[in-house]
C-alpha cells in the first residue's frame, strides 16, 4: 500500500524535529554553563575543560559554540535574558533603580559579574569579534533605555529636567561598571551609596537646592 501524502504542516513538523531536538540540546548546554560561570566565572580555560565541567563532550559543546568567546558571550546573554525574564523592571523605574538593584542581584553572582568584566575588557582589544559586539550592542541598547526612562521620569517630575537624557544615561553607566569593577576587588567599596548620592544628584530638587 502506498504512503498516504504528507500534508505541508506535517512536512514542516519533521523537518523541526531535529531543529527542535538542537535547539533544546543548546539551551540546556548554556543553562549549565551558566551555573558554572555564576560560581566560578571565566577562568581562562579551554573549551575543552569548560566542557568537562559542565558535563558534555567537547564535541558537543563546538558543534554548538565555534569558539570560548562565543560560548562566554552566549553564557551572558541567555542569563542577562533569563533574569529580565523573571524579574521585568518597571517602566517607571529610574536608571539609577534599576542599577542599584543590578547591583543587589550581581553580588549574589560574582562569577558572572566577572565574566561580563572579562568580556568588556575583550572587546577593547583587537582580535575578538565576538566580545566587540557583544560589548557595542549592549551598551548601546542599555544607554537607549536608560535614556527613555530619564524622560518618562522627567515627565513624571522625578527627575531634573535640566540634564540630557543620553548624557544622563552614560553617565549611569559608567558609575554602574565603574562601582561594580571596584566592589570586586575591595568588598568594602559603598557601591550603593555611591548610586544613592547619584540618584540624588539626578533628583527633581537637586537644581533647585544648588
Amino acid at each position: 500500500m502506498p504512503d498516504e501524502p504528507t500534508t505541508e504542516d506535517e512536512s514542516a513538523a519533521r523537518a523541526r524535529g531535529p531543529y527542535a531536538k538542537g535547539l533544546a540540546r543548546r539551551q540546556q548546554i548554556l543553562d549549565r554553563a551558566i551555573e558554572v560561570f555564576a560560581r566560578r566565572g571565566a577562568a581562562r580555560t579551554s573549551l575543552r575543560a569548560i566542557a568537562e565541567e559542565i558535563g558534555v563532550s567537547h564535541a558537543a559543546l563546538t558543534h554548538y559554540f565555534s569558539s570560548r568567546e562565543q560560548l562566554l558571550v552566549e553564557v551572558y546573554r541567555e542569563a542577562e535574558r533569563q533574569i529580565n525574564e523573571n524579574e521585568p523592571w518597571s517602566p517607571d523605574a529610574s536608571p539609577v533603580e534599576i542599577m542599584t538593584e543590578s547591583a543587589r542581584r550581581n553580588h549574589t553572582v560574582p562569577g558572572l559579574v566577572q565574566l561580563y568584566s572579562t568580556l568588556v575588557a575583550a572587546a577593547l582589544e583587537s582580535g575578538h569579534p565576538d566580545a566587540a559586539e557583544f560589548a557595542t550592542s549592549r551598551f548601546a541598547r542599555v544607554r537607549a533605555d536608560l535614556a527613555d526612562r530619564v524622560r518618562r521620569n522627567q515627565a513624571g517630575g522625578r527627575m531634573r529636567k535640566d540634564v540630557d537624557p543620553e548624557v544622563v544615561a552614560s553617565l549611569v553607566i559608567a558609575a554602574s561598571d565603574g562601582l561594580q569593577i571596584q566592589w570586586m576587588l575591595d568588598e568594602s567599596v559603598p557601591q550603593n551609596d555611591a548610586l544613592d548620592l547619584l540618584a540624588q544628584l539626578l533628583g527633581s530638587g537637586a537644581h533647585s537646592a544648588s
